[in-house]
């Protein structure tokens, strides 16, 4: 049977039921046991037979328990001193009776005098002794048994009801103890309290708690208003009468819920970004290399200038990074002038996907395949929302087989790796750069804008250098290694544990040609086939294959039909269509009709666009003013006209237009009359002999018969 030292038992039987026992002692030869009532304060140790104990268990009247409640007492907790020198003060009164051989302390005749003795000895009383013994006992026979229980003491964390009393310590300025000032803190003053506390404290007003104290005070606790200048003023009562700043603090802290302050305080944006409790690790999300990429930009804090004129400063560079979550390797990044977009992303990824090796020399740094392996596509890319947001994802999605993630809006922390990075890059090597951002910036200082030396490609280059340090160098203690990683001997570097990746967890990785990734990578928009050209955004493009399938003169037939390209933003001279049918890519280019436009990018173009549509809209007040003014002259002379002619509408209608010929011919001759050239003599200058060969006179045509035309004319008709 197994029945140890302090093995605990309990009753079952209906006398004893819940009677907990801790065996204390077991004499050699296994016949008589020693125990003793865990829950008894009055408690002594008890013998009786090992046989009896076994058969009640065989009974099932005794149920051997495993859990101890004094277990707590042996923990590794560390003690105060105030504990440790209680609990060894009662271990050297005790210690002689304990170490007392033969089990002297179990037999009652013996223990009396052992106690005895120690009470002459240490002057204790033989009730302090027997307390310790008991504790001793009951506790585990152990040392820490003896440590006192103070937390049960005093009724901590329990609520004590208010009397008519004042509790506490009395104040100074009291004027008798008998009178203390001062009032005790009750139910319907910790509910004014709580009410306060949400109305003045708990809000983006960021009062101090004295304030939301004293506004308290003024809602809760007055006992009437006054008015002051026509002004309604609450009116407190004595200071003797109300509740103290102690007592609103206390309780305050007593019910407070710090994820409830921070968020009504700070807003839960806030708590979630820089107060949230963290027990979660990135790595988890990626079994592999390539499960899941992270990526992200920012804005570089440093000044580069021109390549071609290092004169002129060009502003700060946008970063982007990718860097795969399994390994911590930078698998690809981009430096450009282009603002944080899809453009500015799409270099990154198509950067994770090229040849390291060929890119790196073309900044004439010479590389292995193992300083940096990465040229492949991920399973699945984690951003912000954004870039990697919309029509432009889906592609990545359809196309590539990519899933892609956002994180929630001001949510960096779900990029932990990434925005980390951006940090350590700073701190490694951007902020010793001449040209570097210096903060902060005194009034006075040299403006660091001027030091700027790097140009884009230069920054480049120093990326690289950066990013390959990085890769084989940046240790990372804190990883947690799996036991296969702790097997295989794998030291945290992201280029060995990328390594190690590849080689036993490498189902995520895939690889594209590089024109392909490209295509698929460019922005994708819809173009429309008309009888001018291909349209897009307003400009127009042609290619062979639409030359010789006549596509323009079937949409100036039939009528346009939409077809989807790809494009580039950097540069509008080209799209390209991809046709599904024979899976080919064509290129399409600029029209003759629109080469003003060859060279510039689409944001030029956009541009111009707008502006141009911004000023035709604004031209539109001045049309349509001049057309109310068109018509308003129109109306007059139509209305004058219809009102003299309304005056003389006597002949009938059949007589009016059967005399339309004779009528013209009376007007025109009313009109040679009245509106031929007469010049006065005192008008015209002295004219030259010959006016055809003045000097200064132009080209004049020479007469023409129009005299020899009419009289022909008058014939005609005469006929």
């Amino acid at each position: 049977m197994s029945i140890f030292v302090n093995t605990l038992f309990e009753w079952l039987t209906e006398f004893t039921v819940g009677n907990i026992e801790r065996v204390l002692w077991i004499n050699s030869s296994n016949n008589d046991i020693v125990t003793i009532e865990i829950n008894n304060p009055k408690a002594l140790p008890k013998w009786q037979k090992l046989t009896d104990i076994e058969s009640a268990i065989t009974k099932g009247e005794i149920l051997l328990l495993q859990a101890d409640p004094y277990a707590r007492n042996s923990s590794l907790n560390p003690v105060s001193s105030l504990y440790q020198d209680y609990r060894d003060k009662a271990w050297s009164i005790i210690a002689p009776i304990i170490e007392s051989s033969d089990g002297k302390a179990f037999i009652p005749s013996l223990r009396g005098s052992l106690i005895n003795e120690v009470s002459q000895r240490t002057g204790c009383i033989k009730k302090t002794i027997y307390k310790y013994l008991r504790r001793y006992w009951q506790g585990g026979q152990t040392k820490n048994a003896l440590l006192p229980s103070f937390e049960r003491s005093g009724g901590f964390g329990s609520l004590h009801k208010s009397r008519e009393c004042k509790r506490g310590r009395p104040r100074k300025l009291s004027l008798t103890p008998e009178t203390p000032i001062g009032v005790n803190v009750n139910e319907e003053i910790r509910e004014k309290f709580r009410r306060g506390i949400k109305l003045f404290y708990l809000n983006r007003q960021g009062t101090t708690l004295k304030e939301a104290f004293q506004l308290t005070l003024e809602q809760f606790f007055h006992c009437g208003y006054t008015s002051h200048n026509g002004v309604l003023v609450p009116v407190l009562p004595q200071i003797s009468e109300l509740p103290t700043l102690t007592q609103f603090r206390y309780w305050y802290f007593k019910e407070r819920s710090i994820s409830q302050e921070i968020c009504a305080r700070k807003g839960e944006r806030q708590f979630n970004l820089n107060y949230r409790a963290i027990v979660g690790n990135s790595t988890q999300m990626a079994f592999g290399p390539g499960s899941i990429y992270q990526i992200d930009a920012t804005v570089g804090d440093i000044y580069l200038v021109s390549s071609l004129e290092r004169n002129r400063i060009i502003g700060r560079p946008v970063i982007y990074f990718v860097i795969d979550v399994f390994s911590r390797l930078i698998t690809g990044f981009s430096v450009s002038l282009e603002g944080p977009s899809f453009l500015g992303a799409m270099l990154a990824l198509e950067n994770a996907t090229a040849d390291k090796v060929q890119f790196c020399s073309k900044y004439g740094i010479t590389i292995t395949d193992f300083d940096w392996p990465s040229h492949h596509l991920p399973l699945s890319i984690l951003a912000d929302r954004g870039e990697l947001e919309g029509y432009n994802a889906d592609n990545l999605i359809n196309s590539l087989n990519i899933k892609v993630s956002n994180t929630p809006p001001y949510r960096a922390d779900w990029k932990g790796i990434i925005e980390r990075h951006f940090r350590t890059c700073n701190e490694k090597m951007i902020r010793w750069i001449p040209g570097a951002v210096q903060k902060p910036h005194g009034r006075g200082d040299k403006d660091y804008r001027l030091d700027a030396v790097l140009d884009l490609h230069q920054f480049r280059k120093l990326m690289i250098i950066c990013i390959l340090d990085h890769n084989k160098n940046h240790r990372m203690d804190w990883y947690r290694m799996d036991e296969f990683m702790i097997q295989d001997h794998v030291e945290p570097y992201p280029i060995q544990l990328y390594s190690w990746g590849v080689q036993n967890r490498s189902g995520y990785l895939r690889t594209l040609p590089p024109e392909i990734v490209r295509l698929h990578l460019l922005p994708t928009a819809t173009a429309s086939v008309t009888p001018k050209g291909i349209y897009f955004q307003s400009l127009y493009y042609t290619c062979e294959k639409a030359t010789i399938e006549q596509w323009f003169v079937k949409a100036r037939v039939s009528g346009r039909w939409k077809i989807p390209i790809a494009f580039d933003p950097r540069n509008l001279d080209n799209i390209y269509l991809c046709d599904d049918s024979d899976k080919q890519l064509t290129t399409l280019h600029l029209i003759d009709s629109n080469e003003t436009f060859k060279g510039k990018d689409w944001y030029e173009a956009a541009d111009y666009f707008e502006l141009k549509n911004v000023a035709s809209y604004a031209a539109q007040t001045d049309l349509i003013q001049s057309q109310a003014s068109f018509h308003a002259a129109v109306d007059s002379i139509v209305k004058e006209a219809s009102e003299q002619t309304s005056q003389y509408k006597s002949r009938n209608n059949h007589s009016r237009v059967a005399s339309i010929r004779e009528n013209r011919m009376t007007e025109r001759e009313y009109e040679r009359s009245t509106e031929f050239w007469k010049l006065e003599e005192s008008n015209t200058q002295e004219l030259p002999a010959n006016l055809y060969e003045a000097e200064t006179c132009e080209y004049v045509a020479p007469p023409k018969p129009i005299e020899k035309l009419r009289k022909l004319r008058s014939n005609k008709l005469e006929l």
